[in-house]
């Protein structure tokens, strides 16, 4: 038993870890986040257009993406389907 709850919180510990990001992920995720938020500011006053907007917001995805290690070719098909 003591070595079932030994394991279980192992794992646990193991998951918890790996879902915590690192300070430069962390910034990274900031920065993204700000120039979205820029981008639907300005999109909403009618500086810029959408597509000028989607720009901007691609570019803060590459961002994250670069931080968080991952690629177009791993994530670009999911992204789309979901954006």
């Amino acid at each position: 038993m003591k070595k079932i709850i030994a394991f279980a919180s192992a794992a646990a510990l193991g998951l918890g870890l790996a879902a915590c990001d690192s300070p430069q992920e962390e910034a990274a995720e900031e920065t993204a986040e700000s120039m979205e938020d820029r981008a639907d500011n300005l999109e909403d006053s009618g500086v810029i257009n959408d597509e000028q907007a989607d720009a901007m917001e691609a570019r803060a995805d590459n961002i994250e993406d670069s931080a968080e290690g991952d690629n177009d070719a791993m994530t670009g098909p999911a992204e789309e389907a979901v954006n």
